[in-house]
């Protein structure tokens, strides 16, 4: 198969997805209609064992898992609990409560695993308080979805576990891989929040002062959330769990706190049961539909075409990763993160593997290119999540602006990744065994 044909074929399958074809049908029906036509029924057949040894992996478990704890965490209130105790210890920094909109997404990425559930909740609990403030809009719209995408990429990360799934990759070296970088990313928020607040103050009312003994009585508030992502990414790395064990370990904790704090009850399984069983059924739809599409792209020889093609332009390592900066950036404005992940992956990865580029520093920055897609508009989901959290009826474009400096903040991070890429591959480095 030459790159033209991959070209033609992507063209389609992008443009079905702007018709609001559902993305794991649009991929089924391209590798089952593209195999047998290219290759035959055999190669239709041979589809059905790969579905049922993906859907029979353990791995897969972990999916529905972390969506489970992120749910609990969710409904059980633990989360505006957290913010509350957040904005006592940085509610007076410059900048306020953007710092704790930043901070309590973080926390909240630690334990949940998903963009859109943290960019939901922290902007429900938070958006009030702002508002009574006099807090800017932009500013407070676009903290919440800045800080909302945090949650794929500090651990334990569903878009990370598909990853891992698709590369065949460590998810445990990826999640711990997430870590650093999630850190930093955390704080160059914060740091330019401080920097912007000093610079251009925007007359928002100063948080009260609150003495020392209230600060540290709400550090209770924090210790649920904190022990999660302890058990979940201690267990991990020092190779006591895998992925899918420190899943259900971190369920298991989250249970028990929702427990001592007498808010488990029937009504409160059932919904976080419902909603994580629609979310993960849709999720590993999508999974299904992407191996069933890389079937037909495998025996195809689609990524070697794809190296071929790439290797002939003669890019550097450097200059190849600035190109897919563009390319996702680009792709991110039309395409959710999950449709851009599972159809680039297949082909993105043998292509930066043969440059010599480790594929687990990869895996964060596909991330890191995932986050961007979910901040630009028209279709950057986290966007529209804050845009519909807001009580008044302002214009969309208050968040899309707000967010704007975000982006650029994460294109200047991952340049900073490419020169400096042992952020990423040092503490996977470190890990046992």
């Amino acid at each position: 198969m030459d790159i033209q044909t991959v070209a033609i074929g992507f063209a389609v399958m992008l443009a079905c997805l702007l018709l609001s074809v559902p993305v794991a049908a649009v991929m089924t029906i391209t590798g089952v209609v593209g195999g047998a036509a290219l290759y035959g029924m055999p190669l239709v057949n041979s589809m059905g064992s790969v579905v049922w040894g993906v859907l029979n992996d353990s791995l897969m478990t972990a999916i529905p898992l972390f969506i489970l704890l992120g749910e609990i965490l969710l409904r059980s209130g633990i989360a505006d609990r957290m913010y509350e105790a957040l904005s006592l210890w940085l509610g007076r920094l410059p900048g306020g409560l953007l710092h704790s909109n930043i901070g309590a997404s973080a926390l909240f990425s630690a334990t949940s695993g998903s963009s859109v559930a943290t960019a939901a909740t922290v902007a429900t609990v938070s958006l009030p308080a702002l508002d009574k403030r006099g807090y800017a809009v932009r500013r407070s719209l676009g903290t919440l979805a800045a800080g909302g995408t945090l949650g794929i990429l500090i651990p334990p990360s569903v878009n990370l576990l598909i990853y891992g799934s698709l590369a065949g990759e460590s998810v445990a070296r990826l999640f711990v891989a997430g870590i650093l970088p999630g850190i930093l990313l955390t704080s160059l928020f914060s740091l330019y929040i401080a920097i912007e607040a000093k610079l251009f103050p925007a007359g928002e009312q100063s948080f009260e002062a609150v003495d020392w003994s209230a600060r540290f009585a709400s550090l209770k508030h924090l210790v649920g959330p904190m022990v999660i992502f302890l058990v979940i990414t201690g267990s991990i790395y020092t190779g006591f769990a895998t992925p899918t064990e420190s899943a259900a370990l971190g369920v298991v904790v989250a249970l028990a706190i929702v427990m001592f704090r007498r808010g488990l009850s029937i009504d409160f399984m059932r919904q976080c049961f419902f909603n994580t069983a629609r979310t993960s059924g849709m999720i590993l739809l999508i999974v299904t539909g992407a191996f069933m599409l890389n079937v037909t792209l495998s025996i195809g020889g689609v990524a070697q075409a794809a190296t071929d093609w790439v290797a002939s332009l003669g890019l550097s390592p450097t200059g190849l990763l600035i190109a897919f900066i563009l390319f996702y950036i680009i792709l991110g404005m039309f395409m959710d993160v999950l449709s851009m992940m599972v159809l680039t992956i297949p082909v993105a990865l043998p292509i930066v593997t043969q440059a010599g580029i480790d594929p687990i520093w990869f895996g964060i920055f596909i991330i890191l290119m995932c986050e961007l897609g979910l901040i630009t508009p028209p279709v950057g989901m986290n966007l529209y999540v804050v845009h519909g959290v807001r009580s008044d009826d302002g214009p969309f474009r208050d968040v899309a602006w707000g967010a704007l400096p975000y982006v650029a903040l994460m294109i200047l991070f991952t340049l900073i990744l490419i020169a400096f890429p042992a952020i990423v591959t040092w503490l996977p480095a470190q890990m046992q065994g």
